[in-house]
């Protein structure tokens, strides 16, 4: 925490988080849940993430803002959060769902569904407003963003990320000034504007926005009576940068790698590839600092993982992890995972290998299946002797297969594997 800003400035600052989106590129796993939701690392969701940040920086009071089948968060907000804040100090962490309280549509945008809350955030009444996106992985501390905002006297501060200039024309980019302020935003552009005196590198939004509240009250009621998408960035942000002082804040992670970590894992084969680095013996995402921790719910009656069998004679079976992630209340049985991360509550039954795997909370595998480049979801038993990521064509009958051949178990798939 800085020395400029302490927890009682921090105070003063209403976080909101947008976690309604739906997405489609992570279906089949978004089918029976929103995005933010879906299950991360072992024993966290998605939003996790954002929310820890939230705590970890002192900020305490925290909207979000929910949607598309927003069932499973908000009982995970509800068994897991609502717990690590104290209503008696006006501490809080909400849940809103989409109540049509402006007209008579759902959100529309970005802006559209902070504008269609401006009744909550009215009510707080806090000075600033801290606009998040629920389903991205990183660690940030956004008081150092709250102390630069301060003292740069901005209106509206975004946070960016360097990419390289080919990689930012899939993101929205900003042309800042030698002080930081952005004089330029552009959604996807051909040509990206660079960073002053780095010709190679540009500033990505990270779809982070802090606001003095009153002024973004005012430019959101603008918005929502002109024709457009009332979308931040394609609509809300460049209109700011006109008349406003407007200034990018460089990402600072707290994550203590070599190189900054912040993911958007919005396509199954990006969900994939965050999950498996994890297992890997330097993973780019540290899990394991406990001054920037990771919080979530898990149920306090998960006993201890267990490993049992070890007949390592010919023809015997051996219960054993390797290079993995494994949570509690698993067992492995007899079976053999490598380069896996498991959820609470899996067993693997003997004789049965799974490679490079993602088995989410409850699944079960039966014996002498062979299961490699997968992501079972939630309550899935796979019958004995299944053979799952060997035979790309024959799973394509069968599952949902990502573009680079991971397959896919969603819960409904069940029925059909018997």
């Amino acid at each position: 925490m800085s020395s400029f800003i302490n927890h009682a400035h921090v105070r003063n600052i209403l976080a909101v988080v947008l976690a309604g989106g739906k997405g489609e590129r992570l279906a089949p796993l978004t089918t029976p849940r929103a995005k933010p939701a879906v299950p991360f690392g072992g024993k966290y969701r998605i939003i996790d993430f954002t929310l820890s940040n939230c705590i970890n920086s002192g900020i305490s009071k925290i909207g979000i803002l929910t949607q598309y089948k927003s069932l499973s968060l908000d009982r995970h907000i509800q068994l897991g959060w609502s717990r690590l804040l104290s209503p008696d100090l006006g501490d809080f962490i909400y849940t809103i769902p989409a109540q049509q309280q402006v007209g008579e549509r759902w959100y529309d945008g970005t802006a559209d569904a902070v504008y269609q809350n401006i009744f909550f955030i009215e009510k707080i009444n806090l000075p600033y407003l801290l606009v998040l996106s629920g389903d991205h992985i990183y660690k940030m501390d956004y008081s150092e963003m709250f102390e630069f905002h301060i003292r740069s006297g901005a209106l509206a501060t975004i946070a960016a990320i360097e990419v390289d200039k080919v990689s930012a024309r899939a993101f929205g980019v900003m042309e800042v000034d030698k002080e930081g302020r952005i004089i330029g935003f552009e959604e996807k552009p051909a040509s990206p504007k660079t960073v002053p005196g780095r010709p190679d590198q540009c500033f990505s939004s990270m779809g982070i926005y802090l606001f003095n509240t009153d002024y973004i009250v005012s430019e959101l009621k603008k918005d929502a009576g002109c024709a457009s998408s009332h979308d931040f960035g394609k609509n809300v942000i460049p209109e700011l940068i006109k008349t406003g002082r407007v200034f990018t804040y460089n990402f600072c992670d707290e994550n203590k790698k070599s190189a900054k970590y912040w993911r958007d894992v919005g396509t199954l084969d990006a969900y994939w590839e965050a999950n498996m680095d994890l297992v890997s013996v330097d993973p780019s995402l540290n899990l394991y600092d406990r001054q920037w921790p990771i919080w979530t719910h898990q149920p306090q009656y998960l006993p201890p993982a267990k490993f049992v069998f070890a007949q390592e004679y010919p023809g015997g079976r051996l219960g054993q992890a390797l290079d993995s992630i494994v949570s509690g209340g698993c067992i492995i049985s007899g079976g053999r995972i490598q380069n896996c991360v498991l959820s609470a509550n899996v067993r693997i039954n003997s004789w049965a290998s799974v490679k490079e795997s993602i088995l989410m909370e409850n699944v079960e595998i039966g014996r002498h299946c062979k299961i490699r480049r997968a992501i079972i979801d939630k309550n899935v038993y796979i019958p004995s002797e299944t053979v799952i990521g060997y035979d790309e064509e024959e799973d394509r009958k069968r599952f949902h297969v990502s573009p680079s051949g991971i397959v896919v178990v969603p819960k409904a798939v069940i029925s059909s594997l018997a």
